[in-house]
């Protein structure tokens, strides 16, 4: 026999569902301010991507986030963290300032340093001939970073409209890719594979990822690149023990089959308990918050609820999913072998664009880029791992449609192809960065884009929401606006993606429905 079980009253003043960065900030910020809140969550952890689950009873891995940016004084997360009364409590260890990303690659070398002036000299000494397209290049990206930092909501065009003088980057680039400006200052090609190795933080290589994205990306980065004092864990805790101590509720385990309407208002959701498929139950709010992707909320209460505008707005295209390999080391340190407070990316090719073409369209690894991060290096933190051992993550780009059909065609493939996958990375490991690797790996977890997916909620295994090509990231981009009543939306599709991004995101529409100021003037 099913039962139910019904939720309705009383009615938070917030209902809001799926708990990922941006739905939890916002969250925080309410429940703060004496807002009633009810987080639904499908799955057993809040925090999204930003969750940590454990592994063999002493292994703590976050599921995706590594390192953040807009940490710092008077900066986005900051001033958040001030408005929430945490800023002493949830702190943020910088990666090293003289090379936050070591990037390698056959015959060259080059770490990112914060200061732009160094990180010219750099380039300059690497290829001499170039020194003067490196300053206009680097002039460039920072010109319009500044350009994008001054509008007063991400990529609002029409604010540049009435500003023209200040704006003129915005318009000169407004529809360009990273390998648009590459080759508009004819930089060399391994030059610009250097530059842009940290590609995996957007997966999407120099010819599709739009230059707004990186320009602010890579100036934030090198304003301080940051990783949370306490693990991504404590950040996630922390923001649930506010809204809990100020009487809301995060109730995991709830996955949502369906939206509850009332004319033009979406009044609550219907929900499965992910445990025990017999019991339903019905949640209902004064305000709806949707955190869970917005093209999927749209497709469950119907497409024909929006206006034309928020429709078209809805036509985005998912962003590349990826492979993580989770593993763990013993016997061995792995700052002997040049990894430190850093992440290090990693190219057997010095055309990205091709190197992501082999992998995410022809599923060839042969020749992979990835990147490789220790968080124990990052933070004086030792409860990730015991003693004596080490956490390394390798990451790069994986087609979801690929795996996901080879999982149902063929599960064995399916595991041999990640094996693949695994052991073309860790044999470049091997023979260039730590000999005998193999030797001391006592652990290893890998996932994939149905992982992601299954795991996270996130369809197609997409990491970033919509995908971060010029078409999705322009002044026609998805905001909180539905055209519904009460009814909003709060992810990384519908603001910024990143963690620095879903909480500005969360901060944003926060302001919008109090006019209460978190961010002030903060760079997003």
């Amino acid at each position: 026999m099913l039962n139910s079980h019904s939720n309705l009253d009383p009615s938070p003043d917030y209902l809001i569902v799926g708990s990922g960065l941006a739905s939890l900030s916002f969250a925080a910020l309410m429940a703060k301010s004496g807002k009633k809140i009810k987080i639904i969550e499908a799955h057993e952890f809040p925090g999204g991507y930003g969750h940590t689950f454990v592994e063999g009873n002493k292994y703590r891995f976050n599921a995706q986030l590594h390192y953040v940016w807009n940490c710092g004084e008077g900066q986005t997360v900051n001033m958040f963290l001030k408005k929430l009364g945490l800023h002493k409590t949830v702190t943020f260890e910088q990666y090293d300032p003289n090379g936050y990303d070591h990037m390698r690659m056959p015959g060259y070398a080059l770490d990112i340093p914060s200061d732009k002036e160094e990180l010219c000299q750099r380039l300059s000494d690497l290829f001499p001939d170039h020194a003067d397209s490196f300053h206009k290049f680097i002039a460039e990206v920072w010109k319009t970073a500044v350009e994008i930092e001054k509008l007063p909501e991400p990529l609002n065009l029409s604010f540049a409209l009435s500003h023209p003088v200040s704006s003129l980057h915005l318009f000169k680039y407004r529809d360009s890719t990273l390998q648009d400006v590459f080759d508009a200052f004819e930089l060399p090609l391994e030059a610009q594979t250097l530059l842009a190795l940290q590609w995996l933080d957007f997966l999407l290589p120099p010819g599709k990822l739009s230059f707004f994205a990186w320009a602010t990306l890579f100036t934030g980065y090198c304003r301080g690149a940051y990783y949370p004092t306490h693990h991504f864990e404590h950040v996630i805790d922390s923001l649930v023990k506010v809204i809990k101590e100020h009487d809301g509720e995060v109730i995991c385990n709830q996955k949502v089959t369906d939206f509850i309407l009332d004319k033009n208002r979406v009044v609550g959701v219907k929900t499965i308990d992910v445990n025990d498929h017999t019991i339903y139950r019905e949640y209902q709010g004064h305000d709806i918050i949707c955190n869970i992707d917005p093209k999927r909320a749209a497709s469950m209460i119907g497409l024909d609820k929006f206006s034309v505008s928020v429709r078209a707005k809805l036509e985005y295209d998912y962003s590349p999913s990826n492979f993580v390999a989770y593993c763990v080391v013993k016997d061995i340190d792995l700052n002997d072998f040049g990894f430190g407070n850093w992440n290090l990316f990693h190219s057997e090719q010095a055309d990205l664009n091709k190197a992501f073409e082999d992998m995410y369209d022809r599923a060839d690894y042969s020749a992979p880029s990835f990147v490789m991060t220790t968080p124990g290096f990052l933070s004086d933190d030792n409860s990730d791992c015991p003693e004596g051992e080490q956490i390394i993550q390798f990451l790069t780009v994986a087609n979801y449609h690929f795996f996901h059909d080879l999982k149902l065609r063929d599960a064995g493939a399916y595991r041999k192809m990640k094996k693949e996958i695994f052991n073309a990375m860790i044999d470049i490991v091997e023979q260039r960065y730590i000999p005998g690797f193999r030797e001391h790996l006592v652990f290893k977890m890998l996932g994939s884009p149905t992982t992601n997916e299954s795991f996270c909620g996130s369809p197609e295994g997409n990491s970033y929401g919509s995908n971060i090509t010029p078409e999705n990231f322009d002044s026609e981009r998805l905001d909180h606006r539905t055209s519904l009543d009460n009814f909003y939306f709060c992810n990384a599709s519908s603001g910024a993606p990143s963690f620095t991004g879903t909480i500005g995101t969360g901060c944003k529409l926060y302001e919008k429905l109090t006019g209460d100021s978190v961010l002030g003037k903060s760079l997003l």
